[in-house]
């Protein structure tokens, strides 16, 4: 077998499966476990896939700007917002943390409602700028430009003096054994400094980043109390999800 096609039948088998092992593909492809990892290594390098210890796993789709999130999977992005709204009750102190799910869910929330929303998302502060009865902490720091949010110690150390009832995170990579992942140290980080300071996380996450994995892990998938997903994520996609005891609530 070529190499090329050796590759193309490592990637088949990960869409499929979800996760290829190397002692298996070296059995299955009669090669080597140095060549699968070296077949895995240039895969990764490709950004096909993410490398784990003994394997590999596929990664989130990266893109090129924030600009190019908004255009991604727009009526899934809808629908987890709406049901991620409903979550937010009166009185309540909410992270409400940068991406593309979290800014729609500004647009669902009902205009009678009184909260704290603190974030490190400016088009979040900005949405909700004029929102009549929500009150807005804007989390300092440097502006990490690709996904539009403030990072490092100026912001976690903020989060630190902060106690909320609610965070609404979005989601990079998640994955049942791996958590919670993403593709930027920093944002791991603030991430965690996110989910430490709140009673209960809801992860927002769409079909394109279940069950992938990115290079930083924010943390287990335990650190999540709610997972709101769109309706087109199957039941049986989310069987491991559930097993792990999470609450999951699905998109109208």
């Amino acid at each position: 077998m070529l190499t090329a096609e050796r590759r193309q039948f490592i990637m088949e088998i990960l869409h499929r499966e979800k996760k290829v092992l190397s002692s298996e593909l070296s059995l299955t492809l009669k090669v080597s476990e140095d060549t699968v990892r070296r077949d895995l290594r240039e895969l990764a390098e490709a950004g096909l896939l993410q490398r784990v210890h003994g394997g590999a796993l596929l990664t989130s789709p990266v893109t090129a700007s924030y600009a190019d999130r908004q255009k991604q999977a727009p009526k899934e992005k809808e629908a987890i917002a709406r049901a991620a709204a409903k979550l937010v009750c009166p009185g309540q102190v909410v992270i409400l943390d940068g991406g593309t799910t979290t800014l729609q869910v500004t647009r669902h929330l009902p205009l009678d409602l009184q909260a704290t929303v603190v974030t490190n998302s400016p088009p979040i502060a900005i949405a909700l700028a004029e929102h009549p009865q929500i009150e807005v902490v804007m989390l300092g720091g440097q502006l990490y430009k690709k996904a539009l949010v403030n990072v490092g110690t100026v912001t976690i150390e903020t989060l630190r003096m902060i106690r909320a009832d609610l965070c609404m995170l979005g989601v990079c990579s998640l994955h049942p054994e791996v958590g919670i992942s993403v593709s930027n140290l920093d944002e791991a980080h603030v991430k965690r400094a996110m989910i430490s300071r709140s009673a209960e996380v809801v992860g927002l996450v769409t079909a394109a980043k279940l069950d992938k994995a990115a290079p930083y892990i924010v943390e287990s998938i335990h650190a999540l109390t709610y997972l709101v997903t769109s309706p087109i994520v199957s039941n049986e996609m989310l069987a491991s999800y559930k097993d792990l005891g999470l609450t999951l609530v699905s998109g109208e």
